[in-house]
Formats: structure tokens, C-alpha cells, sequence
């Protein structure tokens, strides 16, 4: 059984968790209980299972609270929230706080399915990362490690002098010591004033030969190899160290060349008494240069082809370093703070990943939400430590995978199945009405009573126009469409407007006042979603107007006016009016205050119509003082409100 097998259901209802869990059991889950948030949190900490199927709604800790508590716990965790019809604002609610998906009461296997598949794949997405993660630290740890030994030979020639002055010391007690350099990468040897080879490490002897009593000159090539011309012999005439280019013969009789460090060693007296001699092969210098490059070439190409954002950061959360698809996108930001460039903040971000890793040296992956210009960036964060040779976490890399368009998906996908969910609520109450006035059509024939008759098929056509209201609603919202832009001539479009919605308001006896100047002139719109977007408000006034049984006087007053850049619709009723809270929920998706009547769709659409064509929305409302609507639009749309190639 793999990780991802465990579930952990929490419901205050036995049924529902012994029925649901029978489902997830024949479907191969490890299935843990709870009864409600309390338990469900014991359960979480000792198990750690990484999928929970939470109730929404439970006595004690909600739902809410038992999400927030998993996520500032286990931020990886999959959260699915089990909803009631009723619940759809929790259920939104609970997708802000980071709740994978939810599932609406009764559960039907099938969203349940799709809702735990979401949530496997989401754990799988970060395994993939975590694995890609632990590939960069290898190459990491294997470029480190090349580098080391690369200035481990580079350092050869700074610690000449102070292993000179070691030798000084044990110049006694040479055949003891002497093997204190059989570890060095290099050829040492010793030489006394007679140019005579005292003694020389292991791998001189492996690659050159055993030199000990022949001259200090033997084991080269060239000019060096002659008595007064070796490097040896100018230490000692000169007193001091020297460094050289020089050649030695190696035993298969192949030349290496070599760079020569000697140093004196001086006796009590200070006269030179031994030289110690270490030549570097070049050959191995190169060849480990050489894969060092190609290593850091390696790095870099990945560092700088990855398609994710990577930085490097030390221990004030400083960009050290920052690959291409960062740069691009955020600016070449080397020296500022991660915090500052990604969320705009003063202070570290909560829960930072970076100092967690800082602090433990594991990797640790977050989610992070990072605000821009043009919209949110939703990021799937992972950090990895980068080690000294002392075992210190210096420096952290952190990735981050834009995961924006999953989450859009993923949010689309929600709210599809919200829409479903209201959907089927609107049509069984309209087909209630529906049903209601056939009922009065076909008894008014059967009684021959012309006021049922016509107040069925009054209903009727009621309850058809909100069907057809429902339809097109659902089609917009189902189908993104670009804008097809029109000059048009604004009071030929409010009359057209007008003229569509006056029917109903008259029927339902509400007067419907046109107020309009009649000198703005045209602006530039696509005339047939502006048009729904303007009749939607209009008819909301009217059933605004019609829900007051405070007055009996109702009225709607349609106006236009503009000014120097804009053209401004006003639509004023002086219906039932709105709460505070009511106004500030107005414009969310699903939101409606007119119960099964409405989807929710409507003055959300009406609101995206309007932003799209670079406007905006204003409303004034009080509790039984009716609502005013002010609809801005643009004469000329702004750039950015039109598609790049206009057909």
C-alpha cells in the first residue's frame, strides 16, 4: 500500500461515516475515522495521513477551522470538504484557504472520484518535484566536491612554506615522518645539500620511480636535468623558494610536465640544511579544470534552462543568484529580498520555506500565492540545501513552479460543479412554477375561466423567461468569447434596452421612466453582451421593486448621461434596497439573495461584461430605500480591453 492510500474521514454523522467508508475501503483506502474536528486533529497528528474528507459543518470545530489548523500543520496535506447545498459560501470559502476540492451532500462516487484523483495527482506533482529537487542536489554535491580537490591542488603551492617550516622541526626524526605526505596529490620529495634525494612520497615513487640516493636532477627533462640547472640546486645556492614550469620523465618514459615548488629548510644555525620539493602534474590540474568546467557548464545550463523559478539565497534571504525564466519575469533582482520581489512584503513571509531549510537542512515545499500586474501567479514552491565542508547549511536553492493554469482549472472545475449544484436547485423550482401555471392553463380551459387562463399563462411566460434568462447566463459563463467590437449610437441602444425590459415592468405594474440625454453621441462597444449585461440590472430593479410590499407606488428610471470620456448608465429603483453585506457579496459567483429563483450568475456576468470592456460597476443601496446602478463605460476602449488581432 503506498503512502497515498490513507484517508482520514471526519463527519459528526455515523452513517455517513460508515457508508463512505465502505465506498473508500472497496476502493483500496486505508480508512481512518473521526467523529469530529477535535478527534480528527488526534488522528491527523499521530497518523499523518496525506488525504482528509472533512464535513463542513460539525459541532465544536467546523470544518473551517479543522482545515486551517492540517494546513498550518502539514501544508501539503489534501484537504476534500464534504458540503451541504446550502453550505456553497463555506465551500468557496474553504478553497481560499487552500482546500484541494468538495463534494456536495448526497456524494456521488463519481465527483468523488475525480475529487481524490485531483488530489493525487497533486501529491504526485510534488514527488516529481521532490525527485527533481534531489537530482540538482546531487549535481550540486558533485560539482562541490570536483571544486574541492581543484583548490585542494591550486592550494599546493601557498602551503610550500608552511610545510617548510613543519620540516624544520622534524628534521631529526625524517624516516619518522616522512610519510606524513604520502596523502598529498603530488610528488614531494627531500634533498640535503650534497643534491641528493633523501626521501620522496608514495605516489613519486608509483609514477616516477625510486629515487632515494640518486640526484636531485635525475627525474627531469630538459635543462633541469643537469646538476647546477635543477630547481634544487638554485634553492640552495640562492636560499630561497622558487616556483617553476619544469618536465620529468615518468616510468613508462613518457615526459609530464610538472610546476616545481622547493623551500628551504633551514637548521639552528639558519644555513640551509634540506629543500623540500613538490611538483604539481599539470596534466591532472587540466583534467580536473577541465571537468570542472564542464560540470559548471552543466549546472549552469540547467540552472538557467529550468523551466521553473529558481534562486539561490543565503541566510538574510538575499538573492545570491537567480536563473533566466526569474530574471524575465521579475528582473534581475541579485541582493534583494525573496520576500520583497515575490509577495511585496517588509517582513519574511510565514511559514518560510527557506528558513525551515535553513534551520533543519531538509527540503521543504509550500504553496504560494504571488500578486502581479497582470494577475495572480499561484507557485508550487520546494527549497534544497546547499552544504559547506563543515556540514553548514550557507546557502538555499528554491524553486518554484507556476502552477497558475492547474489552479485555474482546478477553480473552474469547482465552480462548474457549484454551478450544477444551483442549477439543479433553480430548475426543480422553476419547473415547480412552470408546472404551476400549465396547471392553471389547462383548468382554466376545462372551467372556461379566461382571469386562470391568463393568469397561467402568465406564469408560464414568467417562468420561460427566467428559463431563457438561465440559459443564456449559463452559456456565457460556460464559454469565454473575445469582444466584437462596434461604434454604436448610444441612444438608439438605450431605446433598444428600454423597450426590451419595459414589457415585463408594466405587466408586474412598475413604471419604467427613460431619462436620457439626448445629446451624447457614440461610443464603442460590443452591443449585444453590453446589451445583456444593462437588461440584466434593469430586470433585477424590477423584481427589486416587485419583492417591496412596503409601497405600492414602484418605479424604475432608466438614464444615460456622459461626460468628457465616458458614457454613464444610471438605473434607480425604489425597491426593496440591500444590506451592506448583500452589497458586498453582489457581484460573486453563485451569489443570489433571490433563493431558488436565482443561479448566482447573473450580476457576476453582468460585472465581467463591464470589466471587460474596460468599466466598471457603482452601487448605492440601502434597507427599503431602494438601489441605484452606475454603469461607466469607456467611448473608446482602452488597449488592453482589446483582443491583440481584431478581425
Amino acid at each position: 500500500m503506498i503512502e497515498s492510500d490513507t484517508i482520514l474521514l471526519v463527519d459528526d454523522e455515523a452513517g455517513i461515516r460508515k457508508v463512505l467508508g465502505i465506498t473508500l475501503a472497496d476502493a483500496g483506502y486505508r480508512v481512518l475515522t473521526a467523529e469530529n474536528g477535535e478527534d480528527g486533529l488526534k488522528v491527523f497528528r499521530q497518523e499523518h495521513p496525506p488525504i482528509v474528507l472533512t464535513d463542513i459543518k460539525m459541532p465544536g470545530m467546523d470544518g473551517i477551522e479543522f482545515l486551517k489548523q492540517i494546513k498550518a500543520e502539514e501544508p501539503n496535506t489534501e484537504v476534500i470538504m464534504i458540503t451541504g447545498h446550502g453550505d456553497m459560501e463555506l465551500a468557496i470559502k474553504s478553497l481560499k484557504y487552500e482546500a484541494t476540492d468538495f463534494v456536495t451532500k448526497p456524494i456521488n462516487n463519481d465527483i468523488l472520484e475525480i475529487a481524490l484523483k485531483r488530489a493525487h495527482e497533486r501529491i504526485a506533482m510534488r514527488r516529481e518535484i521532490r525527485e527533481y529537487t534531489h537530482h540538482l542536489e546531487e549535481l550540486v554535491q558533485e560539482k562541490s566536491e570536483q571544486l574541492v580537490k581543484a583548490e585542494r591542488l591550486a592550494a599546493v603551492g601557498q602551503a610550500v612554506e608552511s610545510l617548510a617550516s613543519a620540516f624544520r622541526n622534524i628534521v631529526d626524526d625524517l624516516e619518522g615522518d616522512i610519510t606524513f605526505f604520502n596523502d598529498l596529490p603530488c610528488f614531494v620529495a627531500i634533498h640535503n645539500r650534497e643534491l641528493k634525494i633523501l626521501a620522496t612520497n608514495q605516489l613519486f615513487k608509483d609514477r616516477l620511480g625510486d629515487f632515494v640516493g640518486r640526484g636531485s636532477w635525475e627525474a627531469y627533462r630538459g635543462p633541469a636535468a643537469t646538476p647546477n640547472l635543477c630547481p634544487v640546486a638554485n634553492t640552495f645556492e640562492t636560499g630561497k623558494g622558487m616556483r617553476t614550469k619544469e618536465r620529468v620523465a615518468s616510468k613508462t618514459g613518457a615526459e609530464l610536465p610538472v610546476i616545481v615548488h622547493t623551500a628551504p629548510i633551514r637548521g639552528g644555525d639558519g644555513d640551509v640544511e634540506l629543500v623540500l620539493e613538490i611538483s604539481a602534474d599539470i596534466t591532472e590540474v587540466k583534467r580536473v579544470q577541465e571537468e570542472l568546467w564542464d560540470t559548471q557548464a552543466k549546472y549552469h545550463q540547467l540552472f538557467e534552462a529550468s523551466p521553473c523559478y529558481i534562486t539561490v539565497q543565503d541566510k538574510d534571504l538575499k538573492i545570491q543568484a537567480a536563473n533566466k525564466l526569474f530574471r524575465r519575469d521579475f528582473g534581475d533582482m541579485q541582493g534583494s529580498y525573496c520576500h520583497q520581489i515575490y509577495r511585496q512584503l517588509d517582513d519574511v513571509c510565514p511559514n518560510c520555506p527557506v528558513l525551515r531549510t535553513f534551520r533543519d537542512g531538509d527540503s521543504h515545499q509550500t504553496e504560494m500565492v504571488v500578486p502581479r500586474a497582470d494577475g495572480e501567479l499561484h507557485l508550487l514552491v520546494t527549497t534544497a540545501p546547499i552544504w559547506n565542508a563543515n556540514d553548514e547549511v550557507v546557502e538555499v536553492i528554491e524553486m518554484a513552479v507556476n502552477i497558475t493554469e492547474i489552479r485555474k482549472l482546478q477553480t473552474h472545475l469547482s465552480h462548474l460543479g457549484l454551478l450544477i449544484g444551483s442549477i439543479s436547485h433553480s430548475i426543480k423550482g422553476l419547473l415547480t412554477g412552470l408546472d404551476g401555471g400549465m396547471y392553471l392553463v389547462e383548468s382554466g380551459f376545462a372551467k372556461e375561466n379566461q382571469d386562470q387562463i391568463k393568469e397561467g399563462w402568465q406564469t408560464v411566460q414568467l417562468t420561460v423567461g427566467r428559463i431563457r434568462n438561465m440559459v443564456l447566463d449559463i452559456l456565457y459563463y460556460a464559454k469565454e468569447r473575445d469582444l466584437k467590437w462596434e461604434k454604436v449610437d448610444v441612444l438608439s441602444f438605450v431605446e433598444d434596452v428600454a423597450l426590451t425590459v419595459m414589457p415585463k415592468a408594466r405587466s408586474h405594474d412598475v413604471g419604467f421612466i427613460r431619462d436620457f440625454d439626448r445629446s451624447v453621441g457614440e461610443f464603442e462597444v460590443d452591443p449585444g453582451v453590453c446589451r445583456s449585461a444593462l437588461i440584466n440590472i434593469l430586470e433585477n430593479a424590477v423584481e427589486a421593486c416587485l419583492e417591496d410590499k412596503t409601497e405600492e407606488d414602484h418605479h424604475v428610471v432608466f438614464g444615460v448621461s456622459q461626460d468628457q470620456n465616458h458614457i454613464v448608465f444610471n438605473i434607480r429603483d425604489n425597491g426593496i434596497g440591500m444590506s451592506e453585506e448583500t452589497k458586498a457579496k453582489l457581484f460573486d459567483l453563485f451569489f443570489s439573495s433571490k433563493g431558488t429563483r436565482g443561479t448566482g450568475l447573473g450580476l457576476f456576468i453582468s460585472d465581467k461584461i463591464i470589466r471587460q470592456h474596460g468599466g466598471r460597476i457603482e452601487v448605492e443601496s440601502e434597507p427599503g430605500q431602494g438601489s441605484t446602478f452606475r454603469v461607466i463605460l469607456p467611448k473608446v476602449p482602452p488597449e488592453e480591453a482589446r483582443p491583440e488581432n481584431p478581425s
